[in-house]
């Protein structure tokens, strides 16, 4: 079970990043920082008077941990949608969940004015093969509701040990009556990539999330798929729809794989000597063949990165719906032994043209959008990291979720359908193969 997979985590990014929270803060002079800081020791000592008289009058004996773990909790929620308090137990799982290989369910979940929200079912797990859908909303676990559970209870309820059931209801838009579901876990084993050669002369590889085994895979796919075809390889389809990010330095990875130098992403943060910047490094292991991306309203974050690089370099022509928009950095700070993590929102990421992709979203160079069956249309739609209470706002006009539906049947795939049909030829568009840079 992940909690969100809508946020840029890794340890090499904690690690890169740390350091934004421990610059100086330059905007005060001597005299407003003993004023602000004078403020902020008010407040505390206000905090601290609740502390005492609710552990002196509350009707029952609390647990002072969780008076103050709930205290964080509260500080953090009120940031933006993304920063969190990760307890000791919520660490380790983050950790497992981006090594590929973790227990539970197997889908990617956020919270939405107080429910549980499926951002996206994970391929060929319990959860996909129950029929649990993305923006499916999941009001009661095991009979009991998810109203008032923070993130964290919620899938701490969901998780158990394997081969044991959970019973989720859940609401979704276009059915009467909610939904009841008995799922049993597992362990999830992510399967990252999948590749395959479509007829014998263009190479697909799909991407579902960004984890420590990500870029590996796609060299290894590259290299398989490169001597399969051998001659005959007319170029390369990258499909990232409803791939939801994950690591920083995958996505870092992955996009140079495909490139011969330049800027993938750059980092800006709350002061102006914290921008960081990254490129790539290497040789385009597929020797400039044509690239076609694909991208819907459920690819975000990593996926935003990756598309957002190549399409800014000519590198590939991006087709699809527009992306989600989660245009912000989380940084992994370890609070000691035994005392999890804060998991805070630190940076803006902007494409190589210094587009800030933050309630926005990467919009494709060709838009195709499926035809949806009449049964799911009412939920084939992302609303987008705009629609996102106290999400960080976006440069310029935001712009709201987009179509996410990607049909089971590849025959009926009309984005895949023109992306094979653009690569052999077989139609025409100024935006294939991309103008190159001037």
């Amino acid at each position: 079970m992940r909690r969100t997979s809508l946020s840029l985590l890794s340890a090499a990014a904690g690690a890169a990043l740390t350091f934004i929270t421990m610059q100086p803060r330059l905007a005060f002079d001597g005299a407003s920082a003993r004023a602000a800081a004078g403020d902020a020791y008010r407040q505390l000592s206000l905090l601290g008077a609740v502390f005492e008289r609710v552990r002196a009058d509350y009707v029952d004996q609390p647990d002072d941990n969780k008076l103050v773990e709930s205290a964080i909790f509260g500080m953090l929620v009120g940031l933006d949608p993304h920063s969190s308090y990760m307890g000791a137990t919520s660490l380790q799982d983050m950790r497992l969940q981006t090594s590929g290989r973790f227990g539970g369910l197997g889908m990617e979940v956020s919270m939405d004015k107080g429910l549980v929200k499926v951002v996206a079912p994970i391929d060929e797990t319990p959860a996909a093969k129950s029929g649990v859908m993305a923006n499916d909303i999941i009001s009661h676990i095991d009979g009991e509701p998810v109203l008032g559970f923070t993130l964290d209870q919620a899938v701490d309820k969901m998780r158990g040990p394997v081969n044991t059931s959970v019973k989720l209801r859940i609401v979704r838009d276009g059915t009467d009556k909610p939904i009841e579901i008995s799922i049993t876990r597992d362990i999830i084993r992510v399967r990252s990539v999948r590749a395959s050669l479509q007829g014998e002369d263009v190479a697909y590889v799909r991407i579902t999330q960004f984890n420590e085994q990500t870029t590996d895979n796609v060299r290894k796919a590259i290299g398989e798929l490169t001597a399969q075809a051998g001659d005959k390889l007319k170029g390369f389809i990258i499909d990232l729809r409803n791939n939801p990010g994950g690591l920083l330095d995958q996505a870092i990875t992955v996009s140079e794989s495909f490139m011969n130098g330049g800027e993938i992403v750059s980092t800006r943060g709350r002061n102006a000597d914290s921008t960081q910047r990254f490129y790539a490094r290497g040789n385009d292991m597929i020797k400039a063949k044509p690239m076609i991306v694909l991208i819907n309203g459920g690819s975000a974050s990593a996926s935003e990165i990756v598309a957002g690089a190549w399409q800014d370099h000519k590198r590939a022509t991006i087709i699809g719906s527009r992306s989600f928009g989660k245009g912000s950095v989380q940084t992994i700070i370890p609070l000691g032994p035994g005392n999890g993590a804060l998991r805070l929102t630190t940076a803006r990421y902007f494409t190589p043209s210094g587009r800030s992709i933050q309630a926005r979203g990467i919009t494709p160079d060709i838009e195709v959008l499926q035809d949806v069956p009449q049964e799911l249309r009412a939920r084939t739609n992302t609303r987008g990291e705009s629609s996102l209470l106290g999400h960080l706002k976006g440069d310029g006009q935001e712009e709201t979720g987009s179509q996410s539906y990607v049909p089971l049947d590849p025959r009926n795939d009309k984005a895949l359908d023109t992306a094979l049909n653009l690569m052999r030829g077989l139609k025409v568009n100024p935006a294939f193969p991309p103008p190159p840079l001037r």
